[in-house]
Order: structure tokens, then C-alpha cells, then sequence
């Protein structure tokens, strides 16, 4: 029986992300779906500020931009009159340390479309109407099998279940899905037409009314195309009604003042109820759990793919380092250990911006804006609590490191320099070789942890990181401020702050800005999903390669990678 590295069940945004990322690792991936065909269903309407972060690490974010729109104003309704206008994202604007200050409005089907293609570029194509009917644990725990609806058992190193709210893989496990249906809240949905012209398509619509809603957000793409929202028609009992495109319809007759003949076609229906639920663990064994089949929550904020793209982008390069023989198993407990809290929050998080959204509606000019905050974006969410942002005796940074205390510095607009953990800032600067101009994401894009170097005494470190751990996938770049003397240089790539955002959005000097190198000399590690690691003195001859010893220690790798490290700090000067 063969053997692939990777199964993915579930092919939706969070399963073809980790699928792309593990596929561009060089990993043996397959990826299987229970549909007979993809979806066309607009679903999600975009990924967040963060999300476009990480599809440009996989080389697909110009294309989702040019295939989507920017958040649209909103235009609110109240019997029937249009009552206020809001932009919430007027006061926004890409900043040095995020290029993305928003999200971006695109039909999930089309996201989905964006990311088969580029996986498709690795020569792996999902597998369509494969349902996955059991999961057993091979001799010695080294692989699983897995056995399908059609009969067939196939074996993988390791499984990922992104199948949904109603994952089979979660319930093969057995694992916990507590939590609760607010059968009260309940919204119907769908893809709907309108006759050309209907409504102005540079604005999202919004109706509510004490006797119920409606919502009209155009989808980016197509000429005619809306997301439709509104709360359901009910029976005589005030039993809501299952949707059908009359009941759409009458809806928009009765909240608009379009007549009911304006919507031309609506498939597909549905019917939403806010769930709030998570999985008891996202790990058993050698199967992991991602997206909605392990929390899903309020869809106010918009949160749900979005925390299913980062969940996958935090699994993907644990996953494949262990599997390149670059990371000890013990890394992929992390991955839980991260991931879990930063779903609670966000349990937590929509289900206040639902609260604060189901207030503001009550008020003739209040919407779906009320959802959106600074911690909508998803560029606030960090890992601090982590063993991975530890200090060397394992003790916790100071503070309660939660999730919570990250959201209120984020709330706060406070910009201190990042802690171990904490999203790695961007930075525009310039190639040191060809003189383009580039950013520092872009250095991190690709698959392996990127050591920084601030300041000339960072240079015999870099030189010795590169030494040892260059082949477990470590890059270094060294990071000149603008005046600094270039003339030495060593391994790895090397950038120019010229313009001084890096060494500002990482709490360095590396230089007195003269050229003289008087400032202090800074290393810092930044994992390969863009996180912080840890930041520490160039003379330091000991944080940095613990911590790498701490992400590539136990591998053949790392053998030895310490002792090369003996007597930087009497070469540094």
C-alpha cells in the first residue's frame, strides 16, 4: 500500500491553504472532498487583512485582489428610506508594518477557484466525491489508514480534518463538538440575481426594519450577482420558514422598494443559525483538526474562513518540518497549544460583535458595520502564551500572555516593539544586491524561519546561523540601515532600511543612522508562518541558538548545530 505524507479532507479555503503551503514544502499531499463537484456557492465574502498576508506568501494575493473588490460602504435602510451611510474602513490605510489595512470582498467559490489553480501548479488536483468513512491508527502509531465511503483504505503519515461544522473526521475521533445553537437566531442566505440596474453595486444595502431585515452586498465578479441576507419568513406559529426564491421575493417586497419580480434567480438557499462551538482538542494522534470542524462561531466580524486560512498556515510548516526530517514530532503539539486559545477568543469575540450588532439595528441608521473592529483584521492575533515564546528557563513573558491581553494592546492602538510570539511587522526597504524595492514579507515568504540581522555586529551571527542550520531551511538576511557600510557580506540575503521602518517596527537601533554602527547590534528570529520567535543582542551567544535548537533540535539536521555556535561571542567584535 502507498503511502502519502499528507491527506487533507475537506477542500474548502482552510483545506487547499495548508494543502498549497505543504504542497510548495515539497510534501506528498492529497486532498479529498465528499462533494461530487466544487461548490459555486459565494459563502464567506473574503479573506481579512491577515489572510491576504498569508495567500501572498503562497503567490496567489495579486490574483485574489484583481478578482475581488474593496469593502464597500454601507448603505442603511429604515422603512424603506435610506437613513445613513457609513465607510468603515474610512480612517484605514496600509501602514509600513501591514500592507494590507483591510480585506478584501471576493465570492468564496472564486477564492476557492484561485487556490485549486495554484495547487494544481504543484501537480496535486483535489479528489471530488471521496467521503472518508473511517480512520485507524497503523502499527507503532507511525501512520493512519483511512478508509473510504467506495471501500477502499489508503494509508498517510498524517490526516487533516478541514471537512466542516459537520466533519466526519472529528466524529470518526470522537472528539467533542460543545457548545450551542441559538435556534432563535436564524438568517437565510443565498446567491441571488437582480435585474441589471436594480441597485447601485458600489454600495452594500442594508434594510432593518422592527418586523425583520434584509441585506444586499453585490459579489465582486459578476455583473448582476448579490449575497442576500435576511431574517426568514415565519409560519403562524413564528416557526421560521425553510428559503425559497419566492419567499426572497416577497422578503424584498416587503423591506425594499424593489418589487419581488427585481430578483431574477436565487440558488444556492440556505438557512443560517449562529453556532457556537468548539472541539474538545484539535489533535488526536497523527490526525489534526482545522477550520470549522474545530470551532465555529457568530459569523459577525466575518471571522469563520479567516481563522480556518490561519489555522491551516500554523499547522502547514510544523507539519513540514517534521516531515523533511528538519523538527522533532514535539513541534506539532504546538499546534493546539496555539491555535485552541486563539479559537476560544474568537468564540468569544463574535459573539460580543453580534450582541453589538443585534443593539445597533434597533436604531434606525445602524448595520452590519458595528461587527468591524481593529481586531476584525486578524493583524492583532499572536502567540504569546506559546512554549515557542518562551524565554530559555521556559518561564512565560511577563503579563498573562492571553489572548485577551493581546486584542486590548491591539484595541489600545499601541505600537510597542513586537514580543516573541506576536505577528511579524513588515517593512518596506530595498534589495541590497538589485536595488528593487521590496518589503520584508517578502523575505519571509516561502518556507523556512528567516534570521534578521540588525547592525554590524550582527554579521558573525548570521554567518554561524547560516552554518548551522541553513540546511534544516533557516535563511538569514541582513538588515542595513540606510547609511551603514555595506562592503561586508556574507550568506543569505541582505535588505536596506532605508527609509528606517524596519528597524522601527522591530524596537532596534542598529545604527546611529551615520554609517558608524554605534547603535546595538539586534538578531531576530521570525518563524516561517511569520510570527516572532525572539529578539535578542548579537552578543548574545546563547538565545538564538537555543531557540533554534528549540524549533530543529532532535532532528539529524541539528546534529551538532550547538557546538558550532561555541565562540561567536569572541568573534564578534
Amino acid at each position: 500500500m502507498g503511502m502519502t505524507d499528507v491527506l487533507i479532507v475537506g477542500a474548502g479555503p482552510t483545506g487547499l491553504v495548508l494543502a498549497c503551503d505543504l504542497a510548495g514544502r515539497g510534501a506528498a499531499v492529497r486532498i479529498v472532498d465528499r462533494s461530487p463537484v466544487p461548490p459555486r456557492t459565494s459563502r464567506a465574502k473574503g479573506p481579512n487583512a491577515r489572510s491576504l498576508e498569508i495567500l501572498d506568501d503562497l503567490g496567489v494575493a495579486e490574483e485574489v485582489l484583481a478578482a475581488g473588490s474593496a469593502p464597500l460602504p454601507m448603505l442603511k435602510y429604515r422603512d424603506r428610506l435610506p437613513v445613513a451611510e457609513t465607510d468603515p474602513w474610512a480612517d484605514s490605510a496600509p501602514s509600513p508594518d501591514a500592507l494590507y489595512d483591510r480585506g478584501r470582498l471576493i465570492a468564496q467559490w472564486r477564492l476557492e477557484e484561485i487556490l485549486r489553480d495554484r495547487l494544481a501548479g504543484y501537480g496535486v488536483r483535489v479528489e471530488l466525491g471521496r467521503e472518508v468513512a473511517g480512520l485507524a491508527e497503523g502499527p507503532g502509531g507511525r501512520h493512519v489508514d483511512v478508509t473510504f465511503a467506495e471501500g477502499r483504505t489508503e494509508r498517510a503519515r498524517y490526516v487533516v480534518g478541514c471537512d466542516g461544522a459537520h466533519s466526519s473526521v472529528r466524529k470518526l475521533l470522537g472528539i467533542g463538538f460543545e457548545g450551542a445553537t441559538a435556534e432563535d437566531q436564524v438568517m437565510v442566505c443565498g446567491d441571488v440575481d437582480l435585474a441589471d440596474g436594480a441597485l447601485d453595486r458600489t454600495r452594500w444595502h442594508q434594510w432593518f426594519d422592527e418586523d425583520g431585515a434584509v441585506m444586499l452586498c453585490p459579489i465582486p465578479g459578476t455583473r448582476t450577482g448579490w449575497w442576500f441576507q435576511a431574517g426568514p419568513e415565519r409560519d403562524g406559529r413564528g416557526r421560521p420558514l425553510a428559503p425559497t426564491a419566492d419567499g426572497f421575493r416577497r422578503l424584498l417586497a416587503r423591506h425594499t422598494t424593489l418589487p419581488g419580480r427585481a430578483l431574477t434567480g436565487a440558488e444556492p438557499l440556505s438557512t443560517y443559525r449562529v453556532n457556537v462551538r468548539m472541539a474538545d482538542r484539535f489533535r488526536a494522534g497523527r490526525v489534526f483538526l482545522a477550520g470549522d470542524a474545530a470551532h465555529v462561531h457568530a459569523v459577525a466580524g466575518g471571522l469563520g474562513m479567516n481563522t480556518g486560512i490561519q489555522d491551516a498556515f500554523n499547522l502547514g510548516w510544523k507539519v513540514g518540518l517534521v516531515l523533511a526530517g528538519h523538527a522533532g514530532a514535539e513541534l506539532l503539539d504546538t499546534y493546539e497549544e496555539e491555535r485552541l486559545p486563539v479559537a476560544a477568543r474568537t468564540l468569544d469575540l463574535t459573539s460580543e460583535r453580534l450582541r453589538a450588532t443585534l443593539e445597533a439595528i434597533r436604531r434606525p441608521g445602524g448595520g452590519l458595520d458595528a461587527a468591524i473592529t481593529s481586531d476584525t483584521t486578524g493583524l492583532g492575533v499572536g502567540y504569546r502564551w506559546s512554549s515557542l515564546a518562551r524565554g530559555l528557563a521556559e518561564d512565560p513573558r511577563p503579563g498573562d500572555g492571553s489572548p485577551d491581553a493581546e486584542v486590548r494592546t491591539a484595541r489600545d492602538g499601541e505600537r510597542p516593539a513586537p514580543q516573541p510570539g506576536d505577528r511579524a511587522p513588515d517593512a518596506p526597504c530595498v534589495d541590497a544586491v538589485t536595488g528593487a524595492r521590496t518589503r520584508l514579507h517578502r523575505v519571509f515568504a516561502g518556507h523556512g524561519t528567516t534570521v534578521l540581522g540588525f547592525g554590524p555586529g550582527s554579521a558573525a551571527a548570521l554567518r554561524e546561523v547560516a552554518a548551522a542550520y541553513g540546511d534544516a531551511g533557516v535563511r538569514t538576511c541582513r538588515v542595513y540601515a540606510a547609511h551603514e557600510d555595506r562592503a561586508e557580506s556574507g550568506p543569505g540575503a541582505a535588505v536596506v532600511d532605508d527609509e528606517g521602518h524596519a528597524a522601527a517596527a522591530y524596537g532596534t537601533k542598529a545604527s546611529d543612522g551615520t554609517g558608524t554602527g554605534t547603535g546595538t547590534s539586534t538578531l531576530v528570529v521570525v518563524r516561517p508562518d511569520h510570527h516572532l520567535g525572539l529578539s535578542a543582542p548579537a552578543d548574545d551567544t546563547r538565545s538564538v541558538p537555543a531557540y533554534l535548537h528549540r524549533l530543529h533540535g532532535g532532528t539529524r539536521s541539528a546534529e551538532g548545530a550547538a557546538e558550532r555556535f561555541s565562540g561567536i561571542g569572541g568573534r564578534r567584535r
